[in-house]
């Protein structure tokens, strides 16, 4: 099929089509008139693509595990697999913001370290006499 038909059966655009061809998630034949030929399975795959997006994979995610799936046996346990995996990375992801939110949560307040610079006479500059907020200051 060429790639206008592709594009509306996928709900995708010609310029997605192109650029998952680029990258290669997505390979088409050249007819002698130059078109694009894809063959019929390549509709599920980019509906494939696009859940998995959904779902938080990358494209580089996808092009690496793709293969993988289609050589798989059973690929609804591949696909589990994989969910399991990132739900691993989200999880940890998760962690790491709540780590940074209780931060920030904890400097709410606490002034800003870039505050203005005093001048001296040599036009080095030191900072001000007002103490370091307590979330700037060096731990000991």
């Amino acid at each position: 099929m060429r790639i206008g038909e592709l594009a509306a059966q996928a709900g995708v655009t010609r310029d997605t089509i192109r650029f998952y061809e680029k990258v290669g998630l997505v390979v088409g034949r050249r007819l002698a008139n130059g078109y694009r030929d894809f063959p019929p399975e390549a509709v599920a795959w980019l509906h494939y693509v696009r859940t998995a997006q959904t779902l938080g994979f990358s494209l580089a995610e996808i092009a690496r595990t793709g293969e993988e799936l289609r050589k798989a046996p059973d690929a609804s346990e591949a696909l589990s697999a994989l969910f399991e995996e990132k739900i691993k990375l989200v999880d940890a992801r998760m962690s790491a913001l709540a780590t940074l939110r209780a931060e920030l949560t904890e400097r709410v307040g606490t002034g800003c370290p870039l505050r203005a610079v005093d001048p001296d006479e040599d036009g080095v500059g030191s900072m001000t006499d007002r103490p370091l907020p307590r979330a700037f200051r060096p731990v000991n």
